[in-house]
């Protein structure tokens, strides 16, 4: 079971809206923070100079959205040499990217699936690698949602383990991703857990999401945690230890007061597990 994470805890993804709420955010409710790099690196003003004291009271985790990783085009290099000085200068822990593709002369706006094939991975990884080398650290790679099935000549798990084990890479978990995709891909989110390699473990992600049918689950970030979620969140916990878990809004984002309590949910979880563990250990 892997011990050692940049993070602990429970955290909360930061969005420019939560500016101002965050200062009254008591100490210890929120453990980390994690920021979408493109949105921040070269920001001025009242916004920049909030980030810059937040960076300074909270551990911060940078989780991108526009590298591309299995897009046809080079690796955007500049901005890979501008979010290394970026982390540097905010002490930031670490960084992630989807497992996924988002351009092809010119950026798409969605994150589209990569096909799961032998080809693929080789592509990805040596992507990965060439990002790793630069940052001059290791990254983590999210499982995404994803609604039509790309090329097959790999399932779903097959792909992602494989993809880890070429680029030689840590993994961000995301666990409603996993829910979304066992409904609409029909297969046991469980069974899929347990195949998840603990040693590769970076942190985890939990998130609403919104139902189209009874057989499509779409991944906005935009609700509640549902029990389901919570479900794969604990039994996570069980099987892998209580990994940093971060709590992801990103539409129809609600009060400070409605958001921390489901922070809280997560910690309890964690708290439930270590408790269990003890006695387990005693």
């Amino acid at each position: 079971m892997k011990t050692e994470f940049p993070v602990q805890g429970a955290g909360l993804g930061y969005r420019r809206c939560m500016s101002d709420a965050l200062a009254e955010v008591e100490p210890g409710r929120i453990d980390f923070l994690e920021i979408a790099p493109e949105n921040w690196i070269g920001l001025g003003g009242r916004h920049g100079k909030r980030f810059a004291e937040y960076a300074e009271r909270y551990p911060f985790m940078a989780h991108g959205l526009s590298l591309s990783l299995g897009g046809p085009e080079p690796l955007d290099t500049d901005f890979l040499y501008r979010l290394k000085d970026f982390m540097a200068q905010h002490g930031i822990r670490g960084y992630s990217e989807h497992l996924s593709y988002c351009s092809d002369d010119g950026h798409l706006y969605d994150l589209m699936p990569i096909p799961f094939t032998e080809d693929a991975v080789k592509h990805v990884a040596a992507r990965i690698r060439q990002t790793q080398d630069i940052l001059e650290q290791r990254i983590a790679i999210e499982n995404v949602s994803f609604y039509a099935m790309p090329t097959t000549e790999l399932t779903e798990l097959e792909f992602l383990k494989a993809v880890l084990d070429e680029a030689d890479c840590d993994l961000l978990l995301d666990v409603n991703n996993i829910y979304v995709n066992s409904v609409n891909h029909n297969y046991d989110p469980y069974e899929f857990l347990a195949a998840m390699p603990a040693e590769r473990l970076m942190y985890l992600h939990v998130a609403g999401h919104y139902v189209e049918a009874e057989d499509l689950i779409v991944d906005t970030h935009g609700a509640d945690v549902v029990d389901p979620v919570w479900q794969i969140l604990q039994k996570t916990y069980q099987l892998f230890g209580d990994v940093p878990t971060l709590l992801e809004r990103d539409f129809n984002i609600p009060p400070m007061a409605e958001l921390l309590p489901e922070v809280e949910q997560v910690r309890q979880y964690q708290q439930q597990w270590r408790a269990a563990h003890e006695r387990t250990v005693a």
